[in-house]
């Protein structure tokens, strides 16, 4: 298995519904995803499987190729502070550090972009993913459920 990552890389929308769905145990949904992040985002980082991708183009591949298996998206407040939000990693996938590499890479991105902190909410179950793998430091936070 190869992967590659890539800061605002390429994907469609049905693709990323797709993976979206399987990570969020939600039914498909037809979000416009590729108009959100351009809107609203400081960046994103796509993985894609790349071993074994042949030039016919199998379904779900990205635009530039290769099966889309992982995606997070960076949003910011346009200054220095940026969110890493919908972490996703296709379930064939999972447990071989794509999820450590994508946010990696979106450390990467908004560190180059200029921001000085990058925060992430999760729920419990996701802590020792966020603290121990991808470095986050525990910081007291609110939250208000809309």
């Amino acid at each position: 298995m190869q992967v590659t990552y890539e800061w605002r890389g390429d994907f469609d929308d049905g693709t990323l519904n797709a993976l979206h769905s399987q990570g969020f145990g939600h039914s498909t949904l037809p979000i416009g995803w590729w108009e959100q992040v351009q809107r609203h985002s400081l960046g994103w980082v796509v993985a894609r499987e790349t071993e074994g991708v042949g030039k016919g183009g199998a379904p779900g591949e990205a635009k530039a190729g290769g099966r889309l298996v992982g995606f997070v998206n960076v949003a910011w407040d346009g200054g220095v502070h940026a969110f890493v939000l919908d972490t996703l990693v296709d379930r064939e996938f999972q447990r071989r550090g794509v999820g450590t590499s994508l946010v990696a890479e979106a450390v990467r991105g908004a560190r180059a972009a200029g921001c000085e902190w990058l925060h992430v909410d999760f729920d419990d179950e996701h802590r020792p993913f966020y603290f121990d793998a991808c470095g986050f430091q525990p910081t007291n936070a609110g939250l208000i459920a809309l």
